[in-house]
C-alpha cells in the first residue's frame, strides 16, 4: 500500500494557525505513507496537478488531502484522483480548517489537533476499498413540499416540462403567506391577481396532484428513488363530496381563532380559509367543535346539501415514490408578543403586526379593506411603523435581517395614505434601510417624497397607552433628540422565521439547517432543491445594475481609474471580523495581494467598526474616503 498525504496551506486560512510544513514532514513517519507535500492551494489547478503528478510518479494507491470541509471540495479531489487513474473512492479528506485552524488561536495546540485528524484520516484510508458507479432506474416524479408561491411556481415549471408533480401542503389550501397579502412591492400590484391564477393552474394541470391538509411523515431511499410516507390529516369532511358552498360555515354556532386572518377576527369551527381557496373545501377544527368537545350540535351535518360531513374520519398514511424533492416550506412571522414586553406584549389593542395590518388592508380581509383602530373602530389619523421587531436584535435571539421588512413597511405606509387620506400622519422608525432589489430604492424615495411619509432613524424604546392614544417613545439618532408621538395605530414590522416544523422536516430529509431552523441551500443531495431564497432573488434582480455601474458614482469613478482587473472584497462574517487575530491575519493577507491586484472593499458597518477598534486602517490606501499611505 502506498499512501500520499497533502496538507494544504489554504493561504493563511490553515497556515495562519497550523504548521503545515511540519505536518507534511511528520506524515512521512506514518505507516504506508510514501509521499507528503504541502501545496499552497490544493484545490487550485496547480495544486491538483501536483497531486496527480505524485499519484503517477510515486505510484500512490491511496490519497489523503488535509484541507477544508469535504462539503466544499471532496468531489473536487475525487475527480482529481480519478483523472490520474486512481479510483476516486480511495481518497479521504481531513478537515483541518473548519474543525481546527478556524477555531483555535494557539498555533501549537492547533497543529497537534491537526496531526490527530491527519492520523485518523490515514488510518481510515487504509481500510477503503474501490467503488464503481452503476446505473439504476430512477423515478422521474417530483415531490414539492410546501404550497406557497415558491412551491406553486416550482411545481408549474416542472409540470410544464413534462414531469409528474405532487404538492404536499399542511394547510387546507395552497397559497401560503402570499394569499394573505394585499399588494406587492415595489409595483403595488394586486397579490391575489398574481397568485390566484397560478393556484387554479396547479389544480387544473394534468401533471400536478394537490395533497393539501397533508404532511410528510417519513422519507427513505436515495437520490432518484425516494419513498415518502405522507400523512393525510382528517378534515372530518369528505372532500370528494364537498362542493365548497360554505352553508356549513354560515350555520356553525362555534367560534375558533382564525389563523388565516392572524387573529383579527374569529372564524367558525368548520371553515374555509378564504374565498379563493384551492381546493375550496371545508374542514373541522375538532378542538373548537361542539360535537367533539361537548358531544352535541352536529349542525353542519344537518345543513350540508352534499352529505359530506364525516365525524368518523381518521388520519391515513399514503406512501408514494419520487425521484426528486423540492423544499419550499415558507415562513412564520416572529411572535413579538412573547418577547417585546416594552411594546405591550400584545395587550395594547392598537398595536398590531405587519401581517395583521396586511389583512386589514386587504379587501377580502375581515374588515373589507377598511383601516381602523381595533380599540374603537375609528379611522386612524396618525400611524407609526416600527421596523426590525424580531430582526437584527440579538436580545431576542434573532440577529439576522429578514430582508423584506423595510420594503413591506414602505408599501404599507403608502397604502395607509391611500386608504386613510393624504392628510394622515405616517411615521417609520428604522435602524437603516436595506432596499437591495430592482426598483426598491426608488420606491422608498417615492414613499418619502410623493406621499410625505416621515422616516425617523432610531429605535422605539417603549409603547404605552395614554388618553386613548398609543404613545411611541423613541430616539432620532440623526438629530440626537428624544421623540414622542401620540399615535392612533402602531404597526410592528415583525421579522420572519423558519416555518413551523422546518427543523423536524430537515431531519426527516437528512439535510442541514442553521441554528434558526432555516435549511441550508448548499446541501449535496442533488435531488433535493430549495426555492424562495430572497438574497439570491435580489442578486438576479441586481445583475443588470451591476453590469452598468453608473448607479454608484464611487465605484464608477474607481473602476474608470483602474487599468487592469481588480478584486471586489466582501468581509463581514462575525467569525472573521469579531476576532482581532483572525481579522488581522485576513487584512495582512489581503494587503499583500493588493500589491499585485487592486482590491475594492465596500466595507460592512460591523467590519468598519472592528477595523477601527483593532487599529487596522493603516493597511488601506483610503478608509471612509480619507487617503492612507499604503494598503488595499
Amino acid at each position: 500500500m502506498r499512501i500520499g498525504v497533502f496538507v494544504c496551506h489554504c493561504g493563511t486560512n490553515i497556515a495562519g494557525t497550523v504548521d503545515v510544513a511540519a505536518l507534511a514532514e511528520r506524515a512521512l513517519t506514518l505507516k504506508d505513507v510514501v509521499h507528503a507535500d504541502h501545496p499552497m492551494y490544493s484545490c487550485s489547478e496547480p495544486g491538483q496537478a501536483s497531486i496527480q503528478a505524485a499519484i503517477k510518479e510515486k505510484k500512490l494507491d491511496r490519497v489523503v488531502v488535509a484541507a477544508c470541509s469535504p462539503h466544499m471540495h471532496e468531489t473536487t479531489f475525487r475527480r482529481c484522483c480519478e483523472g490520474a487513474g486512481l479510483n476516486p473512492y480511495l481518497f479521504e479528506m481531513a478537515n483541518i480548517r473548519e474543525h481546527c485552524s478556524w477555531i483555535h488561536d494557539d498555533k501549537q495546540v492547533a497543529t497537534e489537533k491537526a496531526w490527530d485528524i491527519i492520523k485518523m484520516a490515514v488510518a481510515k484510508v487504509r481500510l477503503l476499498e474501490p467503488l464503481y458507479s452503476n446505473e439504476v432506474e430512477i423515478n422521474k416524479d417530483v415531490l414539492v413540499i410546501g404550497g406557497g408561491v415558491a412551491g406553486i411556481q416550482a411545481a408549474l415549471d416542472l409540470a410544464d416540462a413534462g414531469l409528474k408533480v405532487t404538492i404536499v401542503e399542511k394547510e387546507t389550501t395552497i397559497g401560503g403567506v402570499m394569499a394573505k397579502l394585499d399588494k406587492t412591492f415595489p409595483t403595488i400590484d394586486c397579490s391575489a391577481c398574481i397568485l390566484t391564477p397560478r393556484m387554479v393552474d396547479c389544480a387544473q394541470h394534468e401533471n400536478i396532484e394537490l395533497m393539501t391538509y397533508c404532511e410528510v411523515e417519513k422519507v427513505s431511499g436515495y437520490v432518484g428513488n425516494f419513498t415518502v410516507d405522507i400523512r393525510k390529516k382528517a378534515a372530518m369532511v369528505d372532500w370528494d363530496k364537498c362542493v365548497g358552498c360554505e352553508v356549513c360555515v354560515q350555520k356553525c354556532p362555534a367560534k375558533a381563532p382564525d389563523k388565516f386572518n392572524v387573529g383579527l377576527e374569529p372564524t367558525k369551527a368548520i371553515y374555509i380559509p378564504f374565498p379563493q381557496a384551492v381546493p375550496k373545501r371545508a374542514a373541522i377544527q375538532v378542538d373548537y367543535c361542539r360535537w367533539f368537545q361537548q358531544g352535541k350540535c352536529r349542525v353542519c351535518e344537518r345543513v350540508c346539501p352534499a352529505d359530506a360531513i364525516d365525524y368518523e374520519q381518521k388520519d391515513e398514511i399514503i406512501q408514494k415514490r419520487f425521484g426528486a424533492i423540492v423544499v419550499a416550506t415558507g415562513l412564520e412571522v416572529f411572535p413579538w408578543e412573547q418577547y417585546y414586553h416594552e411594546y405591550g406584549s400584545g395587550k395594547i389593542k392598537d398595536v398590531i403586526s405587519g401581517l395583521q395590518y396586511e389583512r386589514m388592508l386587504n379587501a377580502s380581509g375581515p374588515y373589507g379593506g377598511h383601516v381602523h383602530r381595533p380599540s374603537n373602530g375609528e379611522e386612524p389619523k396618525t400611524v407609526v411603523f416600527v421596523q426590525c421587531v424580531g430582526s437584527r436584535d440579538e436580545s431576542v435571539g434573532r440577529p439576522y435581517c429578514s430582508s423584506v421588512c423595510c420594503m413591506y413597511t414602505a408599501k404599507q405606509a403608502l397604502l395607509t395614505k391611500d386608504h386613510c387620506g393624504m392628510d394622515t400622519e405616517v411615521y417609520v422608525f428604522y435602524i437603516d434601510i436595506r432596499a437591495t432589489g430592482k426598483g426598491y430604492e426608488e420606491f422608498i424615495k417615492r414613499v418619502q417624497t410623493e406621499f410625505g411619509v416621515k422616516y425617523v432613524r432610531g429605535r422605539v424604546s417603549k409603547l404605552y397607552e395614554e388618553n386613548g392614544k398609543v404613545i411611541v417613545r423613541g430616539v432620532d439618532t440623526l438629530l440626537g433628540e428624544q421623540v414622542e408621538i401620540a399615535a392612533d395605530l402602531v404597526v410592528l414590522a415583525s421579522g420572519i422565521m423558519a416555518a413551523d416544523g422546518a427543523k423536524e422536516l430537515a431531519q426527516k430529509l437528512n439535510i442541514s439547517y442553521d441554528e434558526f431552523g432555516f435549511m441550508k441551500e448548499g446541501h449535496p443531495k442533488k435531488s433535493i432543491h430549495f426555492v424562495g431564497h430572497v438574497m439570491i432573488d435580489n442578486l438576479f434582480f441586481q445583475l443588470d445594475r451591476l453590469k452598468n455601474y453608473a448607479f454608484s458614482p464611487i465605484v464608477a469613478g474607481t473602476k474608470k481609474n483602474l487599468k487592469s482587473k481588480y478584486f471586489c472584497l466582501t468581509l463581514h462574517r462575525p467569525s472573521n471580523v469579531d476576532n482581532e487575530a483572525a481579522l488581522s491575519r485576513l487584512i495582512n493577507a489581503i494587503s499583500e495581494i493588493s500589491e499585485n491586484v487592486p482590491i475594492i472593499f465596500p466595507c460592512h458597518p460591523r467590519t468598519r467598526k472592528q477595523i477601527q477598534a483593532f487599529n487596522l486602517q493603516k493597511f488601506f490606501k483610503t478608509f471612509d474616503g480619507k487617503p492612507i499611505e499604503r494598503g488595499i
